[in-house]
């Protein structure tokens, strides 16, 4: 008997998977830029720092961590159910 390769789990972590990309994608380009990258080829290395990290830059920092890490959760989980069956 043949498992089929497309079975709802696999189907539901690759929907979820896809939109953590994209939250994870935003989030990423939203955070301030550093210095030396690309942010300052388009003029983002203006702008005079503080010295500080602002509340909404660590706010944003802990959002594209969790992001993170959830999106490495799926992709683990869809390895398992591509590997043992899903």
């Amino acid at each position: 008997m043949l498992v089929p390769l497309v079975t709802w789990p696999i189907v539901t972590l690759s929907i979820i998977l896809i939109i953590l990309s994209t939250l994870l994608a935003l989030s990423i380009l939203l955070h301030k830029g550093r210095g030396g990258g690309m942010s300052d080829l388009f003029g983002g290395g203006m702008s005079s720092s503080m010295g500080g990290v602002s509340t909404a830059e660590r706010r944003l920092d802990r959002i594209t961590l969790v992001l993170t890490l959830i999106w490495v959760l799926t992709v683990i989980g869809l390895l398992v159910l591509y590997r043992y069956g899903g």
